[in-house]
């Protein structure tokens, strides 16, 4: 099962991982300058220098940010924060209760810190996982829904992708797999994207008639 683990690629490892690295690097100071640096282990000085700027750049690059110069803007600490919302779910992502526990089998979606897990009842049946979800003005409808439709590899008409482990709950919106980070900006067309992973896991967990609840705002919508 893959959970919060391996939400992000450590730093030390993204280094080496990452895409060959930016032409330029901005020596400009960004408004979220200190907590870029805490989240990536840098001193927090609030001032930016060379190394930090690397290190941003690799996250950026990582997760598809742009400008990849590595300044620490809006969408760059937004993404950290995220992530660090995730990170603090850890094994009790329903813990304020919001997704329902009465319904038997069901896939809950939270915009708000871009996580879904699957409970049976109140146990966690899988997840909590990171998710993509819809960007702005493509929003992810909230709601209680149900799976009304299942195509292993379906092929949107609408935006010409192949939807793989494709499984709709709200009017075209779907739980499927996508080949990019999960935190990649500005998000999806209003599927819930997912690790290829996690949607196979879900592909397997779930039926047509099983409940979805989905609630909270995706930062940034």
């Amino acid at each position: 099962m893959l959970g919060l683990t391996g939400l992000v690629v450590p730093l030390t490892v993204a280094l080496g991982a990452a895409p060959a690295r930016a032409a330029s690097c901005t020596t400009q100071t960004g408004p979220y300058q200190k907590q870029v640096e805490k989240f990536m282990g840098r001193p927090v000085d609030g001032k930016q220098s060379p190394a930090d700027c690397k290190a941003t750049q690799t996250f950026q690059r990582w997760h598809g940010i742009t400008p990849t110069v590595g300044y620490a803007g809006e969408i760059t600490w937004r993404t950290m924060n995220t992530i660090l919302q995730q990170r603090a779910a850890g094994k009790t992502p329903n813990a304020a209760g919001k997704c329902p526990t009465t319904k038997g089998r069901i896939a809950c979606v939270d915009l708000t810190r871009q996580l879904s897990w699957i409970q049976d009842g109140a146990r966690l049946a899988y997840g909590p996982v990171p998710v993509r979800t819809g960007r702005d003005g493509d929003e992810t409808r909230t709601g209680a829904r149900k799976v009304y439709h299942r195509n292993i590899n379906h092929w949107s008409t609408l935006y010409k992708v192949w939807m793989p482990y494709a499984q709709f709950f709200d009017g075209g919106q779907a739980f499927h797999s996508v080949g990019k980070s999960m935190y990649n900006p500005p998000g999806s067309r209003g599927c819930v994207n997912m690790r290829e992973a996690d949607a196979k896991a879900y592909w397997s967990m779930l039926k047509n008639g099983d409940d979805v609840f989905v609630y909270g705002r995706k930062p940034g919508t």
